[in-house]
């Protein structure tokens, strides 16, 4: 079958084996996957190992084969794929053994994948393949940094440093469906044009004085994913007694804080990762009640996820980017 794998010092497009089932598995034809930036950075985390990888952690398609054992699924079902492999239950951390589907184990970017049943859910029928390729990973991880973590109430208000990533286009959409005022920054004047076409109620410059630019603003919650470039800027703004959640760092992983500004300003830190099973379900629940679609910003053939890498790579995404597997010649 065709994928896009990492092997030794390269990305490549190229023929692999196709995967068995065993008992209690499934095999689904993949119609298409959704690019992240943790797929970005798993080269460098393998190294020169040897072993072809198949890159990629969100996907759907349907159901081709199915293992001894599955009651759960029929061949044809249309499902997608929870990323989030060994954890079932909300719990204030992911358990012993959590991984993410990507790596160590094969993803998603193939023509097939084999996984547990237990790590499949049935596609919500009013999104179309390419949006229910890009769902899980980033719905939620925004669902549960901003619920489950961040406890968003209806009238808080919440501000979203960086609007161009996939989780900052669901924390939008989920935020003002709870009642929120939403707050973005972007360098970028068409990213802010567009979350406040998303829904935000405003959109900044990151390039500006946050303090000046949000002062008439009373910061209930800021869900960060940068990490060292916007983590001080953003306790800047954060209403005293305010809450920031923390699930990612696109700059550097450290930073260094003020402390006695930290404790003497009440403010409650919390690190959120992905999110269980119980969660993505709950999620699924919540975009079909509100009627919620991701943003695919740009759609890409298999073959062409090299450039597909190089374009998220660059940030020139608004939303997520897509790959379509299904035809691949």
């Amino acid at each position: 079958m065709k994928a896009f794998v990492h092997q030794g010092d390269a990305i490549v497009y190229t023929d692999v084996k196709e995967p068995r089932v065993d008992q209690g598995m499934v095999k689904v034809k993949l119609q298409t996957a959704g690019l992240n930036h943790r797929d970005l950075n798993i080269p460098k985390r393998r190294g020169s190992q040897p072993e072809p990888l198949v890159l990629g952690s969100d996907g759907a398609g349907t159901i081709e084969e199915i293992g001894e054992g599955v009651s759960s699924f029929k061949i044809g079902d249309e499902v997608i794929l929870n990323p989030g492999l060994g954890w079932y239950d909300n719990s204030e951390a992911p358990p012993e053994g959590f991984e993410i589907l990507g790596m160590p184990d094969n993803g998603t970017f193939a023509e097939y994948i084999v996984l547990s049943a237990e790590h499949v859910e049935k596609k919500p029928a009013f999104l179309t393949w390419e949006e229910a390729g890009v769902l899980a990973l980033a719905s939620l991880t925004g669902f549960r940094a901003l619920f489950t973590k961040g406890n968003l109430q209806p009238g808080q208000t919440l501000f979203i440093p960086g609007a161009g990533s996939g989780v900052a286009t669901f924390l939008i959409q989920f935020a003002k469906v709870k009642g929120a005022r939403v707050l973005v920054s972007s360098r970028s004047g068409k990213k802010r044009e567009k979350a406040l076409e998303l829904g935000a109620d405003r959109a900044i410059d990151t390039n500006v004085d946050w303090r000046e630019a949000l002062s008439d603003e009373n910061i209930d919650l800021v869900i960060d994913s940068v990490g060292r470039a916007t983590f001080n800027r953003s306790l800047d703004v954060l209403k005293k007694g305010g809450r920031i959640v923390s699930f990612g760092a696109t700059t550097e992983d450290e930073i260094n804080i003020n402390i006695r500004k930290f404790f003497y300003g009440q403010y409650q830190l919390f690190g959120s990762t992905m999110g269980s099973r119980e969660e993505l379900r709950d999620m699924l629940r919540f975009i079909e009640e509100h009627n919620i679609h991701p943003v695919v910003g740009n759609t890409f053939a298999l073959k062409e996820a090299q450039a597909a890498f190089d374009y998220l790579q660059e940030g020139k995404q608004f939303g997520k980017v897509a790959l379509r597997i299904a035809s691949t010649d």
